[in-house]
């Protein structure tokens, strides 16, 4: 085997009395496609910033094609030839596909950029993505969340890296998007470049990846060739235990009816949903991306404006609006988080406990003392791992913002529940956890309307499931009477939902 690519070796990082890596190895070959596994809060993200040149190690040393790397900042790693895509997407939504694409690298001539040097090299690199919508005039804001890390995607593509790192980066793409992400990576290998790629997928990862390397409590505990590694020997070594049940399930029983929806739509999508979401039920959505999953829940939730249908929630009508909807009992969580499910520049504390405040206070006056008390008993109970409750949320993985974020909906107390892909970007374990959570929710008598884009978790968490196509929900079935390929066909062809 030749030199490597990248080494990595005894890297250590602290933040404070935090030791985030506590040496650290890992060795990458050109034209390898490496797996980076580990739970959430294992070191991923910081073993990969120090890689990107957006942190710099305490200890250890790195080698680039056999010299030694030790970037200044992002950008001198650019130049060296490394690119990373975030899993928090960076980009400046105020500006075009374009101008975010050559951001930081622009030629200019006595202070004038020459854009037009990039132009063509820009509609390339975007043609590669199979995307019409996505071009280079259009301002990002514009763009799905699905479309902006594709743009992300490009950023890295258009940099011509030796080393890609690619940090959950399926995380808002569909089933068509995943794929042709997994053909730019294999096309990039076979030219000889080097994808790190970070995914809690393992199905996923074995589709693209040639080896792996799994980090747990910062450090590096295993690492090997994928086909010579079963699934379940790589949850044992990210988790430091076997994990019995991936989709554990807990007992439960659907009641009466607490939301009922007829002929819904919105001013886009969706186009028409009618459904009955009973206490004590788990009730799937799956779809496409862009089908309308996203905008039903915002609807039902008073986030987008209802053009016509009806919405009843117990034997009221739905008022118009957020807070009259959390009055009557519904909450929802975003597929955003970054964006509207925390405030990153607050504490972990202030996420939790901002919107409900009244039951820590009297007489005027907060008692602090309880409010810490509740905080740190969600942290435990959600396993959201972070220095203090004063951290600040922008701080931490993106796993454990996920959680953050749930924990702040649980908080409420509603009586329903509407998650848009509660496990996005949430490690093996963590995942296993919120799905026994969801399962006594239901068991407690909440109901539970859940998105996500994750077909297993769909059939082994849900009792039914009803399928988006193009802004129509078909008719829920219970999970039994779907399979992966079955959801799928609805999701991609419309088969069994009225046109």
């Amino acid at each position: 085997m030749s030199a490597p690519r990248l080494e990595m070796h005894g890297l250590v990082r602290r933040f404070g009395a935090t030791a985030a890596l506590q040496g650290v190895d890992l060795s990458v070959q050109a034209g390898e496609v490496h797996a980076l596994l580990g739970e959430n809060g294992a070191g991923k993200s910081t073993l990969m910033k120090i890689l990107a040149g957006a942190l710099r190690a305490d200890a250890g040393s790195m080698r680039l094609d056999g010299a030694a790397y030790a970037p200044s900042g992002p950008l001198a790693a650019r130049a060296a030839g490394v690119a990373i895509v975030y899993q928090e997407l960076n980009l400046a939504p105020h500006l075009t596909v374009e101008e975010n694409l050559v951001l930081g690298v622009e030629q200019h001539t006595l202070g004038v950029i020459r854009s037009r040097r990039w132009r063509a090299r820009v509609i390339e690199v975007l043609q590669r993505l199979h995307r019409p919508e996505i071009r280079p005039e259009i301002p990002v804001r514009k763009l799905s969340p699905a479309a902006r890390q594709l743009v992300e995607i490009a950023r890295a593509l258009l940099a011509d890296a030796r080393v890609l790192i690619l940090d959950e980066p399926t995380s808002s793409l569909g089933l068509a998007d995943t794929e042709h992400l997994f053909q730019l990576v294999r096309a990039l290998a076979a030219r000889g470049v080097s994808v790190i790629y970070i995914s809690h997928f393992l199905e996923e990862v074995r589709a693209v990846a040639d080896r792996y390397t799994v980090l747990r409590d910062g450090r590096s505990v295993g690492a090997g060739a994928l086909a010579q590694t079963g699934t379940s020997r790589l949850v044992e070594q990210m988790v430091g235990r076997k994990l019995e049940e991936m989709f554990p399930r807990v007992e439960h029983a659907p009641g009466a009816p607490i939301l009922e929806v007829e002929s819904l739509a919105g001013r886009r999508l969706p186009a028409s949903a009618s459904f009955t979401l009973h206490r004590g039920e788990i009730l799937g959505i799956a779809g496409l991306v862009g089908a309308g999953r996203s905008e039903l829940l915002r609807a039902l939730f008073g986030l987008e404006p209802v053009r016509r249908g009806a919405v009843r929630i117990g034997t009221a009508a739905a008022r118009p609006g957020p807070a009259w909807r959390l009055r009557q009992g519904v909450g929802l969580l975003s597929e955003d988080r970054k964006l509207e499910g925390l405030a990153l520049s607050r504490s972990v504390e202030d996420n939790l406990l901002l919107s409900d405040l009244g039951r820590y206070a009297r007489l005027g006056w907060l008692r602090r003392r309880h409010m810490r008390a509740a905080t740190t008993e969600w942290m435990q109970r959600l396993g959201v791992k972070a220095r203090s409750p004063e951290q600040r949320a922008g701080e931490l993985s993106g796993g454990n913002q996920q959680k953050l974020a749930l924990a702040r909906l649980l908080h409420h107390d509603v009586d329903v529940l509407l998650l848009d892909e509660p496990t996005r970007g949430v490690d093996v374990a963590s995942k296993a956890q919120i799905y026994q959570l969801i399962g006594a929710l239901a068991a407690r008598g909440k109901a539970v309307l859940m998105v996500s884009s994750y077909t297993p978790e769909l059939l082994g968490v849900c009792d039914r499931i009803a399928v988006m196509h193009r802004g129509r929900l078909g008719p829920a079935r219970p999970a039994a009477e779907w399979s992966e390929a079955a959801i799928l066909e609805a999701a991609a062809s419309g088969k069994g939902i009225a046109a």
